[in-house]
């Protein structure tokens, strides 16, 4: 009855198999900072989080959403930078190629504004050990809100959306990124589930609105129906800026389980992720055996044109 099913059909094209990572356990580090209108001093202060954080062991370090720059409409094209040209025209992201290589660790650079020709991007940088940058991930759903009296923020009108998923195989595994509002968009995780992730990660910077009422749900919800890990990073609240963030930076194991949090402050995180949690639970609930491949599928666009 059960083949009656085809659970390989809910996956087009079917899900690869979950690769063998390159280490089972590891500590990963959510780097919950604060941003001010010195970009200079941003970028010295996210130096020194990551160099604590990977005095304390972490393998892989995360950022927050718009580490560099105020969290503004006004702000983003005046801190921008062109990530592509590098050196002097992206000194966040040189910062973060040579500490990755310097301390040998895989850094998940949060994200920054990026310039490309006369686009503006929200975009997050991945770093190998040997300070190669890895993948770039431009966010794909832009943060337009408007509930009155609560908050109004309108991200497209100075952003581009990126238009490409984003998952890389580093040192500690495949990870699949989003940023803030990408978390929203559980197709896009069932994408990463299905190329075989075994970590999320999300920057982001949900605000006193849409962060007590979503932020750990929507993180345990993408865990617990993909059955891996996530992990966000959010930046520190301050609450006399024009954008307020929510804060919680927060590490969810593939139960849905909360293995580490924290409040709005500025803190670093250390936590660690056991990949054999994902065999472990998949194999107590085999869900990717139970699915309904005659009902419903879930088609991955760019792998079946690719």
């Amino acid at each position: 009855m059960a083949s009656t099913y085809k659970p390989e059909q809910a996956r087009v094209p079917p899900a690869v198999q979950l690769p063998v990572p390159p280490v089972t356990k590891f500590k990963i580090a959510l780097c919950q900072l604060s941003a001010t209108d010195d970009k200079e001093r941003n970028i010295v202060h996210a130096r020194r989080a990551i160099e604590e954080a990977a005095e304390k062991g972490a393998q892989l370090v995360l950022l927050p959403e718009i580490w560099n720059s105020p969290y503004s409409n006004d702000c983003l094209p005046v801190y921008a930078e062109d990530i592509d040209a590098g050196g002097d025209a992206s000194p966040s992201t040189a910062m973060l190629s040579e500490a990755a290589r310097s301390l040998q660790i895989t850094i998940v650079g949060g994200s920054i504004p990026e310039r490309s020709g006369d686009r503006l991007y929200n975009t997050c940088c991945v770093f190998g050990k040997d300070g190669k940058l890895k993948a770039k991930h431009r966010k794909i759903h832009l943060f337009d809100i408007d509930i009155p009296g609560k908050i109004t923020f309108v991200e497209s009108k100075t952003l581009t959306a990126g238009d490409n998923h984003t998952i890389v195989d580093t040192d500690v595994g495949r990870i699949g990124i989003g940023i803030c509002l990408d978390i929203e968009f559980q197709e896009l995780a069932m994408v990463y589930a299905a190329r075989g992730a075994h970590l999320l990660c999300y920057p982001g910077a949900f605000n006193m609105t849409t962060g007590p009422l979503h932020w750990e749900l929507l993180q345990r919800s993408r865990a617990a129906d993909n059955q891996l890990y996530v992990a966000t990073c959010s930046p520190a609240r301050d609450a006399g800026a024009g954008y307020i963030a929510w804060g919680h930076s927060t590490l969810v194991g593939p139960f849905g389980e909360v293995l580490a949090t924290t409040e709005h402050e500025e803190t670093i995180i250390i936590a660690e992720i056991d990949y054999s949690q994902i065999e472990l639970r998949r194999t107590n609930l085999p869900l990717q055996n139970q699915r309904r491949g005659d009902l419903y599928q879930l088609v991955d666009l760019q792998r079946l044109n690719s």
